[in-house]
């Protein structure tokens, strides 16, 4: 027997959600900070064994919208409902202020369920008990599995619960893919991330990054990368005095960046303004975000 299917990994901000991907692939896909709000994309990662094969997609936080771009990141998530054949709701085993009724307006699919309490390492058995009543009594999940995905604690059996909802199908994907994006996405990935890791306040939530050139020679790979901020301000932020920020910024996007392709990276960082992209409609439909 062999089984597929497509997973939809769904929580508030903070919750593990990416690392909990990363953990289950073994490897470092979705990026991760403590900052809330740091996935903006809907990421899909594809976990494949010798009998199943899941496509998880990792999306953004479940928020109230406060701009366009996070009307766009809901759409992200509400089509990752629609096209999941179980959704995966990863929670802060901690958590006490978790909206069910906001989840349940958002997901009206009647999908499969399970819910992952992450972070047990760093809760009581109090809490465990507790959330998971709360749980059954709002959400009637269809199982609910401790984890911790920092730990790299309840993996395995996460994913036999996951199997019992997916269906038998041939896989979806060539056993050797490991996502459906490409190179280029995840070079302003690495970029965005270490701007939420350098970078304090609001400048991280006001940028996007843009892959202008990605130019692969035999040795080396070419990179020209666009920063766009909201203000003349965030830009002085960005670039720091006498440019020693930015600097350091490139030197550590692109020490990861060389990890990734395996290979000499020349990474050549610009600050562009764009005012209020946030809110404008084409703007954001030229970052991507676009199902």
């Amino acid at each position: 027997m062999h089984q597929s299917g497509f997973v939809a990994i769904v929580g508030k901000p903070n919750a593990g959600k990416s690392t909990l991907l990363n953990t289950l692939l073994g490897q470092d896909l979705s990026i991760v900070t403590p900052k809330a709000q740091t996935t903006r994309h809907r990421i899909r990662g594809v976990l494949t064994a010798e009998n199943y094969q899941l496509i998880f997609s990792d999306t953004p936080g479940i928020i109230t919208p406060g701009y366009k771009l996070h009307e766009r990141m809901m759409t992200f998530v509400q089509s990752a409902f629609a096209d999941a054949d179980v959704i995966l709701l990863v929670l802060d085993a901690a958590d006490t202020h978790f909206d069910a009724e906001r989840f349940l307006k958002l997901n009206t699919t009647g999908k499969k369920l399970v819910v992952a309490l992450n972070k047990i390492d760093l809760s009581t058995q109090e809490d465990i008990e507790r959330i998971s009543e709360s749980l059954n009594n709002t959400l009637k999940p269809d199982a609910i599995v401790p984890i911790s995905a920092k730990e790299k604690f309840g993996g395995e059996v996460l994913i036999k619960t996951l199997l019992k909802f997916v269906p038998e199908a041939p896989a979806y994907f060539d056993k050797d893919m490991l996502t459906d994006r490409n190179e280029r996405f995840f070079v302003s990935e690495i970029i965005r991330e270490k701007i939420f890791l350098q970078y304090e306040k609001e400048v991280p939530y006001s940028i996007e990054v843009a892959i202008e050139e990605f130019k692969e020679q035999p040795h080396i790979v070419r990179i020209r990368s666009y920063i766009f901020v909201e203000r003349e301000s965030q830009k002085a932020i960005l670039l720091g005095k006498n440019g020693v920020a930015i600097k350091k910024l490139g030197t550590a996007a692109r020490k990861k960046i060389e990890l990734m392709v395996g290979k000499k990276v020349f990474l050549e960082l610009t600050v562009k303004i764009r005012d209020d992209w946030r809110n404008n409609e084409q703007q954001l439909t030229n970052f991507g975000y676009t199902e």
